[in-house]
């Protein structure tokens, strides 16, 4: 879909109900979250333990780490393995439906670093600096 056919696509007024109901909804969501590229980006790489994520991400609370893991476990992003031993092991690890979103998220990555100086610029000139 070019981007003539996303504006088209889309009715005029946008009521709540289409938002939510719209599949992108969601996905932008969840990738517009603080954590949640940073968890996959990670996982991307190899399978993560719980304390291995959290020391591998400064400034995130076990508890947001637990919603956050918790939400993309939920969307079939990740799973979530518990190896038995005392105490249990949980390992993360992305599925198939998580790798096949690594490469759009490398797309967005590529164009804000790609963009960065344009963004800031325009930021500059609005904010009359």
């Amino acid at each position: 879909m070019s981007t003539g056919d996303l504006a088209v696509a889309l009715p005029t007024p946008v009521t709540v109900e289409e938002h939510e109901a719209c599949p992108a909804t969601g996905v932008l969501r969840r990738v517009g979250e603080k954590w949640g590229v940073l968890v996959l980006s990670l996982l991307a790489a190899r399978p993560y333990g719980f304390n291995e994520l959290d020391r591998a991400i400064q400034g995130l609370s076990r508890r947001v780490l637990t919603r956050t893991l918790r939400t993309l476990e939920r969307d079939g992003l990740i799973s979530r393995t518990v190896h038995p031993g005392r105490p249990p092991r949980v390992e993360y690890a992305l599925t198939d439906l998580g790798r096949s979103l690594r490469e759009p998220l490398l797309m967005l990555g590529r164009w804000a670093v790609d963009h960065d100086a344009d963004i800031r610029a325009a930021q500059a000139r609005f904010d009359g600096v």
